[in-house]
């Protein structure tokens, strides 16, 4: 029977007793950025609405992401157990986790006195510094130089000020 992921492919968990993959990790927080800097580009928005636009995206794309493992070229001529399935699931989920700490930002942007636009700078920050930190992670994880671990969070930093810049500059 076929193993879905093959390890091969860079995808390991802890079990395996390799390093572990933040990919969906990193991902999942530039997408929680993109998601935040679109939606409150458009004006205000209920916190609420917000918060689900977060998890709800990032539970899509997740989805999509087992689907694509699963069933992706290497895997459609290869049976697959209940395992397999469980194991893909559980290392696409840093996509979700991903979105919390932003929609936790945005649940808590009351009770720091900001208004929808200032939770939404908020829940921006919070998504950007994951998407650094877990690429400073995932480097450090791999046993990456000092020089690599800042190379890519640098990379990281300015793809999300990317994300940053298009908010500012379609902000109403």
């Amino acid at each position: 029977m076929g193993k879905v992921p093959d390890p091969a492919d860079g995808h390991r968990s802890p079990a395996d007793g390799a390093h572990r993959d933040y990919t969906g990790a990193v991902y999942g927080s530039l997408l929680a950025a993109s998601v935040v800097a679109g939606a409150a580009s458009l004006g205000r928005f209920p916190r609420l609405e917000m918060i689900i636009l977060l998890l709800g995206t990032s539970t899509v794309f997740w989805a999509a992401h087992v689907h694509a493992r699963l069933f992706g070229a290497r895997a459609v001529f290869q049976s697959m157990s209940v395992a397999d399935i469980r194991r893909a699931c559980a290392e696409e989920w840093p996509i979700v986790t991903a979105a919390v700490p932003p929609a936790v930002a945005v649940a808590v942007g009351p009770l720091l006195g900001l208004e929808p636009q200032g939770t939404a700078w908020l829940a921006l920050g919070v998504a950007v510094a994951g998407q650094v930190g877990w690429s400073a992670a995932a480097a450090v994880g791999i046993g990456a130089s000092s020089r690599m671990v800042l190379v890519t969070s640098l990379i990281n930093l300015l793809l999300g000020l990317v994300i940053v810049v298009l908010k500012a500059a379609f902000h109403h």
